[in-house]
């Protein structure tokens, strides 16, 4: 441990009084719902929520695609996301002249790399969903991004990503932790997916962990890891290069929690140099101008720039400055551990298909 952590670590202790006012708070919030005091509204539609109880990055994002892969080629599917830090507010569905500043980065992403499928944004997801549902004609499903603390809308399938080298059952109230919810909130989902596993996780482990989230009998636990493609330009999306350890890397981040990626770059390149930002960060010239003058500064033969598809988002606006150099994004997918996709494929598939059935 560094003396930073140590120092942070010591300083979030101390606010423990205000993290126990927190989770009071929200203690009473659940308990509100729970007994129907506060309203859950029930929609007679197919919504699948994608959510976790901490802060920070657990592969929502990349959950919210691996699942438009999974329907998309099977039903009319649409997602809806909060639209976190856009410049806009109330419902949108985005069009093909949409940018990041008006639905924000995340569904920008998931709009640029399916543009065949509805991305709307609505904080109000209560309000937005008759929208979205009006908007789109013959919709089959719903996805909602980041939405498990929503409790106004009560989604019929809830699957809830939690960290591996942070479980939620091992975390505490913000801010001594990084917990936005209380563990009992856990009930609630259907699916429970523990995400960024070591690719080579036991078995034992797995049964280890599994007991320590002490499922009800309608939970099922899945195990997952970080899987990374090959990088593409992020204008001429056709051009690719592959990793070597000929080759040095300006990696330039602003996401929660970058440690796995840059473990995966110092495991797949000569060395790296970085520029990090914070999560969500908006890229102004400023910082392309620095990015540029850090990357030409590299003495290497085999030099490039990578960066995560959520930072392309915010990039993307550069394209002219960006369409003649080297810079390239890496993206990363879930990769089920046990061999047990097909089962999580079909508990998603299966609950579309049995909720149109229901309704005949």
């Amino acid at each position: 441990m560094n003396f930073n952590n140590l120092f942070l670590k010591s300083f979030r202790v101390v606010l423990l009084p205000l993290s126990l006012i927190y989770g009071l708070i929200i203690i009473i919030r659940n308990r509100l719902f729970d007994r129907n005091i506060l309203k859950s509204a029930t929609f007679n539609f197919p919504v699948i929520c994608i959510g976790n109880l901490a802060v920070g990055g657990t592969g929502k994002s990349p959950m919210v695609e691996y699942l438009v892969q999974l329907l998309h080629p099977q039903f009319k599917i649409a997602t809806l996301s909060r639209g976190y830090k856009r410049k806009t507010k109330g419902y949108a569905l985005a069009s093909e002249q949409t940018t990041a500043l008006e639905i924000g980065d995340e569904p920008m992403q998931f709009h640029l790399k399916f543009p065949d499928v509805a991305v709307a944004v609505g904080e109000e997801r209560l309000v937005a969903i008759p929208y979205l549902i009006e908007d789109v004609k013959g919709l089959q499903a719903i996805i909602l991004d980041d939405a498990f603390q929503h409790r106004a809308v009560k989604a019929g399938l809830n699957i809830l990503l939690s960290d591996y080298n942070n479980q939620y059952i091992h975390d505490f109230f913000l801010p001594t932790g990084e917990l936005r919810d209380e563990w009992a909130s856990a009930r609630r989902a259907d699916i429970i997916v523990i995400t960024k596993c070591p690719p080579d996780l036991s078995a034992d482990k797995k049964q280890k962990i599994i007991k320590s989230l002490r499922l009800q009998k309608k939970q099922k636990a899945f195990f997952t890891t970080i899987q990374y493609g090959k990088p593409y330009h992020i204008i001429h999306q056709q051009n690719t290069i592959t990793l070597s350890h000929e080759q040095e890397v300006l990696l330039v981040s602003g996401i929660a929690n970058p440690v796995p990626l840059k473990n995966y770059i110092v495991e797949h390149t000569a060395t790296y140099y970085e520029k990090s930002y914070g999560d969500h960060h908006i890229f102004s010239i400023d910082d392309l101008n620095e990015i540029k003058q850090k990357f030409y500064e590299m003495d290497a033969s085999h030099k490039a720039i990578i960066t995560t598809e959520k930072d392309a988002v915010r990039l993307h606006k550069f394209r002219e400055e960006l369409k003649d150099i080297p810079f390239y994004v890496l993206p990363i997918q879930h990769l089920f551990l046990f061999d047990e996709a097909a089962q999580f494929d079909s508990i998603v598939t299966d609950f579309i298909r049995h909720f149109t059935l229901n309704q005949d």
